[in-house]
């Protein structure tokens, strides 16, 4: 049943193609139906954002060539209505909805259903109050914040126009993107998997470390076209957003399993926070000097 109600919001996630939802439903889904695999379940769940980036991303930029921007957000905007039964109809909130035990518990563990505050708003501010108080999160929500500028923020806002400049259609660029969330899958997955058996912070150093060296060589490899583009769409794609398992890892081992989802909700605010500095900060750029090159130099 657990893996249903995974199989379920996996689903729900690939129709309605957003990260936030993706990270911040994980870290919930995962420790309230997970005692086991808690980080592949994080991992998957990720992935599925991917999925729908995969799926909607070139008929989205047809559809926009074709018929228009408008139509393309209409399109967007019934994706995310249609999985609106699906929630209703099939998913549980807590394993003790069910009368199940958590996967990987022993037989038998009790298991209260999630208590609801009264206040959900004052929770979660409390929680900030609580949270900022600790160096731990302002490391976390400080790397997810550049995890944002460099992915949504970045290459997913200005990879298309970057690419135009050097003479790339628009639709080809937008099937580069595609395959960055073809990568992804397996990147997210793979990153969940190693969670549950890696330091996660290890796995953050490597995963900015290549995204860095990544970010290094994409103007060139833009100008080449040639095999160098391909391999920065398979690397960057295998970071995109391997990134969350580990750092929901880290919430979750720091502030425990019932505020560790809420911390995750505000690390991931900084991350569209960073997102929406380095989306406007590269437009500037490429206003004021012509190009892309002192954006991804400095992400």
């Amino acid at each position: 049943t657990a893996a249903w109600q995974l199989i379920l919001l996996w689903g729900v996630v690939v129709g309605a193609g957003t990260g936030a939802m993706a990270g911040v439903l994980a870290a919930t889904v995962a420790n309230r139906w997970f005692v086991a695999r808690r980080g592949l379940v994080v991992g998957a769940l990720t992935a599925a954002s991917a999925t729908g980036q995969l799926v909607f991303l070139p008929l989205l930029a047809n559809l926009t060539v074709e018929s228009g921007w408008r139509w393309a957000s209409v399109a967007v905007a019934a994706g995310a209505l249609l999985v609106a039964p699906l929630v209703l109809a099939f998913l549980h909130e807590s394993p003790a909805v069910a009368g199940l035990t958590p996967y990987g518990a022993s037989p038998g563990t009790p298991v209260a259903p999630p208590a609801k505050p009264a206040n959900p708003v004052g929770t979660a501010l409390r929680t900030l109050r609580d949270a900022s108080r600790t160096g731990a999160f302002w490391l976390l929500a400080g790397s997810f914040a550049i995890c944002g500028a460099s992915t949504n923020g970045l290459v997913g806002t200005h990879l298309i126009p970057a690419a135009h400049d050097h003479g790339i259609p628009g639709t080809t660029a937008a099937g580069l993107l595609a395959l960055v969330g073809l990568f992804d899958i397996a990147g997210t997955v793979g990153s969940g998997w190693l969670t549950d058996r890696v330091d996660p912070r290890r796995l953050l150093l490597w995963y900015y470390g290549l995204r860095g060296v990544a970010l290094l060589v994409l103007t060139p490899a833009l100008a080449d076209g040639g095999i160098g583009l391909v391999g920065f769409v398979v690397i960057y794609g295998l970071d995109w957003v391997a990134t969350v398992p580990p750092t929901v890892a880290l919430c979750t081992e720091v502030y425990g399993r019932e505020r560790g989802p809420i911390v995750f909700g505000w690390v991931f605010a900084s991350h569209q926070v960073g997102a929406a500095v380095a989306a406007t900060a590269a437009g500037a750029v490429r206003t004021a000097l012509g190009d892309y090159l002192v954006a991804f130099l400095a992400a």
